[in-house]
């Protein structure tokens, strides 16, 4: 079997939907919940965001927490501005806390927290137990 790591840090350059960043060592003990998504993908909006609020309404936060992560890595120009983020995580229904995922260096494209865990798009979901 292989070795389990931990889970790597999400890498955020803003937070939203909290007081204060929030980091997977602070939920040791709870499963966590880690939707990846950009504002502009339709996937994200008719199925990612939904699931992740039926995952909040399903679950004690106790026992699961859900964590966003904007992962922008297209259309930077149309999808960096926070206030519209902020917006849109509103009409979306989104009171859980969000991550706006660190913009790698000019070499790589995607952001630093979707690179670290190797997605490949959004909407992804990564389930990273207690």
């Amino acid at each position: 079997m292989p070795r389990l790591r931990p889970a790597p840090p999400v890498e955020a350059s803003a937070w939203l939907n909290t007081s204060s960043p929030v980091a997977l060592e602070d939920l040791r003990g709870k499963v966590a919940c880690l939707v990846f998504f950009q504002r502009l993908c339709p996937g994200c909006s008719h199925y990612a965001m939904p699931q992740a609020r039926r995952v909040v309404e399903t679950f004690t936060s106790g026992e699961v927490a859900v964590m966003g992560v904007h992962s922008v890595f297209e259309h930077h120009e149309q999808q960096t501005d926070e206030a519209a983020l902020s917006r849109w995580l509103t009409e979306q229904g989104c009171r859980f806390p969000v991550a706006v995922d660190a913009q790698s260096d000019g070499r790589v494209m995607t952001p630093k927290t979707m690179t670290a865990y190797n997605l490949q798009g959004t909407p992804s979901l990564v389930l990273v137990d207690r």
